[in-house]
C-alpha cells in the first residue's frame, strides 16, 4: 500500500536551514504529482511546493519562492524540501503528499489533487 514518511524537521534559529525528506513506497514515484504542505496552529493547511511531470517541473508558493527548493530522487523514491533563510512564519507541521496516477498538473496547488499524505514533521523557527 502507499506510504509516505516524513523526516528532518526540528528547531532552528531564524536564518537557518533544514532539509525535509519524504520516503515513499507502494507506487511508482516519478509518475505522481508530489507536494509539500504545511499547517500552523490555528491556521488552515496551505500548499508550499509541488514537483510534477516527467521533467520534474516545480512550483512554489510566493511565501517560500527563492528560499525553498523541492526535489526528488526517483531511484530512492524520496522527496525533499530544502528550506533556507527560515523565518518564524515558516513554523508549522509539514506534510508531503502524493497524487494518484492520473492527475491534472493545473491543480497542483489544490489539496484535492493529492490522495496520499504523510504523518507530518514539525518545523519550529525560533
Amino acid at each position: 500500500h502507499v506510504q509516505l514518511v516524513e523526516s528532518g524537521g526540528g528547531r532552528v534559529q531564524p536564518g537557518g536551514s533544514l532539509r525535509l525528506s519524504c520516503a515513499a513506497s507502494g507506487f511508482t514515484f516519478s509518475t505522481r504529482c508530489m507536494g509539500w504542505f504545511r499547517q500552523a496552529p490555528g491556521k488552515e493547511r496551505e500548499w508550499v511546493a509541488a514537483i510534477y511531470g516527467r521533467g520534474g517541473s516545480t512550483d512554489y508558493a510566493d511565501s517560500v519562492k527563492g528560499r525553498f527548493t523541492i526535489s526528488q530522487d526517483n531511484a530512492k523514491n524520496t522527496l525533499y524540501l530544502q528550506m533556507n533563510s527560515l523565518i518564524s512564519e515558516d513554523s508549522a507541521m509539514y506534510y508531503c503528499a502524493a497524487s494518484g496516477p492520473v492527475y491534472s498538473s493545473s491543480w497542483r496547488r489544490n489539496q484535492g489533487t493529492y490522495n496520499y499524505w504523510g504523518q507530518g514533521t514539525q518545523v519550529t523557527v525560533s
